[in-house]
């Protein structure tokens, strides 16, 4: 799941802290820990990320089987 939005975000040309900053966070480091999976992601946090990066959440989130 983490790996996917990593990857995702990097081919949408966004940066962490791009990221942070339409996330909300202060610092970069506050996505950093949601994209490395040190810090769980909420659902608001899910449905922000899924618009962002204008993937479904289940695309981003789920894994393919």
């Amino acid at each position: 799941m983490y790996k996917n939005l990593r990857e995702l975000r990097l081919k949408k040309g966004i940066t962490q802290e791009e990221m942070a900053l339409k996330l909300g966070y202060k610092y970069t480091s506050g996505y950093n820990q949601l994209e490395m999976g040190k810090r769980k992601i909420d659902i608001e946090a899910a449905k922000k990320i899924s618009m962002i990066l204008e993937e479904p959440v289940e695309v981003i989130f789920f894994d393919k089987k």
